[in-house]
């Protein structure tokens, strides 16, 4: 079973960028499909950003034009950079793997405040 663990996350201005990473226990070079989830405080959880192997992305509305995927199978990683953040964009992000792994990570706290 592949672990994931999230970091980069902490408390940035409006219009600030944050980098978010996703560290994988195994290799992700199999793994066709990972993506970035967010939950808000009474909200579902959402879909942010997925990527494929292959390097299909595909984003939410809410941060097209903002938000950037990619990852690095060579280092086992997935990384999520957020450019000009909005206060909207605070919640606890994961990231996951798609099946057949189906695995979480722990998230890691964003939060958009001046």
């Amino acid at each position: 079973q592949v672990q994931l663990v999230e970091s980069g996350g902490g408390l940035v201005q409006p219009g600030g960028s944050l980098r978010l990473s996703c560290a994988a226990s195994g290799s992700i070079f199999s793994i066709d499909r990972m993506g970035w989830f967010r939950q808000a405080p009474g909200k579902q959880r959402e879909l942010v950003a997925s990527i494929t192997s292959g390097g299909s992305r595909n984003y939410a509305d809410s941060v097209k034009g903002r938000f950037t995927i990619s990852r690095d199978n060579a280092k086992n990683t997935m990384y999520l950079q957020m450019n000009s953040l909005k206060p909207e964009d605070t919640a606890i992000y994961y990231c996951y793997a798609f099946y057949p792994v189906n695995s979480w990570g722990q998230g890691t706290q964003v939060t958009v405040s001046s």
